[in-house]
């Protein structure tokens, strides 16, 4: 069982549908409807990020950002 890492830039707060998109750059934006308070948006981004690639909630985990707007996600694959 193998390990992906993508870089994601995260848009905490939005009134628009939560969405996964990537951008010029290469690094996915990532934005969420919950703040960035205890947690909250980390746990969507990550909720998201496992609707985007088709793997469970539990095979995505942030990896290193975990309270910066630019984090690295390790998704776990088969």
């Amino acid at each position: 069982m193998g390990e992906m890492r993508v870089r994601v830039r995260v848009k905490p707060g939005s009134r628009a549908t939560p969405s996964v998109v990537e951008g010029a750059d290469g690094v996915l934006l990532v934005t969420v409807r919950e703040r960035a308070v205890e947690g909250a948006a980390n746990a969507a981004v990550e909720a998201a990020l496992a609707a985007h690639f088709g793997v469970a909630r539990r095979d995505v985990r942030i990896a290193a950002g975990a309270t910066a707007r630019i984090k690295t996600v390790a998704i776990a694959t088969d």
